[in-house]
């Protein structure tokens, strides 16, 4: 039974509080037992069997894992949301995920007419739209501006110290995931308009305004912004500058209109600084895998890679040298990582297409394909190594092959 099936029978399982109800061993004997390829025992409880049932390869480890890994899986389901009016949002930092050191994620929401306040931050920030539509705002150190509707597979990059804005859009808003290139980032670190008006006497905002003190007796408190309710916005016309000179290659990029590199397993669209100029911090790839299939074993040789996942169920195999390998399981809304240089796979373990995006903080796409290093090194030595018989030499792939499909 696959992951996905053993899911659904915990589901049928668990109807009417069944699960909350019985800790019996004869109810016990009836979920995943952690009796895999290891010898193992039943677990009669107390025990959590919805986690089990998430984590096949945790409570039954392929025989090929061994030694200690750090965790390099975190859901967002386990982060704390924080509700507005016109939203909420959370975040996975490396408080949450530890050894995430380079980069953070945040998942926003955002309903019609709801607008995440003008506001700058430290890092440099890249989203990509997961639901519904946005309409995003910035201006450049050069006095440049920008205006633009994002909707679904779309992706904007913010430099750090840009200030913006992103606002939700009819008939329901948005969603969307923010990923920033310093894993110790904080939503609460942001810096917003009406926080700083705030902290500015009245007189210093009279001189730099050129209007009477009494204009700000009325500023909001900072919590009345963050996320709150506008009017849904006009026509994309009705909300440019007049006379205002525009930001020459932008702050969005298609993503999801991106020619793809398609093979027999699925296909894979890369964005960096080479077909997206603004993303000077941040490349990324978007991988769709097939049933069956599963993103090459390979690794990155320039900097570690931030995961999150969007559709379908999976599991990652992460070897990280010196006889230590683990794997991990995954599913919409989980955030995966994998260190510098640490090879790994990804398979699709479920009945439906797996989505994803790969994330670095780095400005280009790197990897290095296994089976590409082994097809370009003389044949004498990869055969020495590893005992390979002819047709398995001769099966060696000097392309690049990132999905491959089920045997």
């Amino acid at each position: 039974m696959n992951a996905f099936n053993r899911r659904e029978a915990l589901l049928a399982l668990s109807a009417g509080g069944v699960v909350a109800a019985t800790g019996t061993a004869s109810f016990a004997a009836g979920l995943p037992q952690p009796q895999g390829s290891h010898v193992g025992g039943d677990d009669p409880g107390p025990r959590n069997p919805d986690r089990d049932v998430q984590n096949p390869d945790i409570l039954n480890p392929p025989a090929t894992d061994a030694g200690t890994l750090p965790n390099l899986r975190f859901s967002f389901a386990d982060a704390p949301t924080k509700q507005y009016a016109a939203g909420w949002t959370r975040q996975v930092t490396k408080r949450e995920l530890g050894i995430s050191k380079s980069i953070a994620g945040v998942d926003m929401r955002l309903n019609a007419g709801g607008v995440r306040e003008l506001h700058w931050h430290k890092e440099g920030e890249w989203a990509y739209i997961l639901y519904g539509t946005a309409r995003v705002t910035a201006v450049d150190p050069d006095g440049r501006n920008f205006v633009g509707d994002l909707g679904p597979g779309d992706i904007w990059y913010f430099p750090s110290g840009t200030p913006h804005s992103i606002q939700g859009l009819g008939p329901d808003g948005c969603e969307f995931l923010l990923v920033f290139d310093d894993g110790g980032f904080d939503e609460d670190s942001t810096f917003l308009l009406s926080d700083w008006f705030r902290h500015i006497p009245k007189s210093i905002l009279a001189k730099n305004f050129g209007v009477p003190a009494a204009s700000f007796d009325h500023l909001p408190a900072p919590s009345d912004r963050y996320i709150f309710n506008l009017p849904v916005p006009g026509s994309l016309d009705s909300d440019r500058i007049a006379g205002a000179t525009t930001v020459p290659n932008g702050f969005v990029h298609r993503m999801s209109s991106q020619t793809p590199i398609k093979s027999a397993g699925g296909t894979v669209r890369i964005t960096d600084s080479r077909n997206f100029p603004a993303a000077k911090t941040i490349a990324a790839a978007l991988v769709e895998i097939e049933p069956g299939g599963m993103r090459e074993l390979h690794w990155h040789p320039n900097t570690d890679e931030w995961q999150y996942y969007i559709q379908g169920i999976g599991r990652m195999g992460v070897f990280a040298a010196n006889g230590a390998s683990r794997t991990f399981d995954f599913a919409a809304g989980d955030v995966g990582y994998v260190p510098f240089a640490t090879g790994h796979y990804v398979e699709n373990t479920g009945d439906k297409p797996l989505v994803f995006l790969e994330m670095f903080k780095s400005d280009h796409y790197a990897d290095v394909s296994l089976n590409q290093w082994l097809a370009l090194t003389p044949p004498e030595l990869v055969s020495g190594h590893l005992n390979f018989d002819a047709a398995t030499m001769k099966a060696l792939k000097a392309g690049k092959q990132p999905v491959v499909g089920s045997a």
